[in-house]
């Protein structure tokens, strides 16, 4: 009975690579499909930077209220359909224009609301913004 103490036995110590390879096939595969897709444009319109400084002391807003019943209030006060295009008519010839706050009763009809909003963009107002308050408005 022999032992062998200092034999050298043929082990193949190389990495098995072959999969890592397969695995980097398909990895670039997956990406020249996708990358095309990927590279599309879309178009979007970016507002251009001006060195203009905004205006030091820029318009006091206008708050229009929208009541349940269908009243609207100019800064407070009742108004007309009429008199309210001409307020913004004159509003809108203002510069810098101010800006509008459009308060609505949370129990207002969405006929009301749309109106006055369609009045304030026909005539020509460019910051129109809606006012949400925990007491019941909007």
């Amino acid at each position: 009975m022999g032992m062998s103490v200092g034999a050298q036995d043929d082990y193949n110590v190389t990495m098995n690579v072959v999969p890592l390879i397969d695995i980097m096939l398909v990895l670039l595969i997956i990406f020249i499909i996708t990358l095309p897709v990927m590279t599309h444009a879309v178009k979007i319109d970016l507002p251009r930077a001006t060195n203009t400084p905004p205006p030091e002391h820029p318009a006091p807003p206008v708050n229009i209220d929208v009541q349940y019943n269908g009243t609207v209030l100019w800064d407070g006060a009742a108004v007309s359909p009429v008199d309210l295009r001409s307020y913004i008519a004159d509003a809108a010839k203002k510069d810098p224009q101010p800006e509008v706050h459009i308060s609505v009763d949370r129990s207002a009809q969405y006929d009301y609301a749309a109106k006055v909003l369609f009045a304030v963009q026909r005539g020509g107002l460019k910051k129109i913004g809606f006012v949400a308050d925990a007491s019941g408005g909007l």
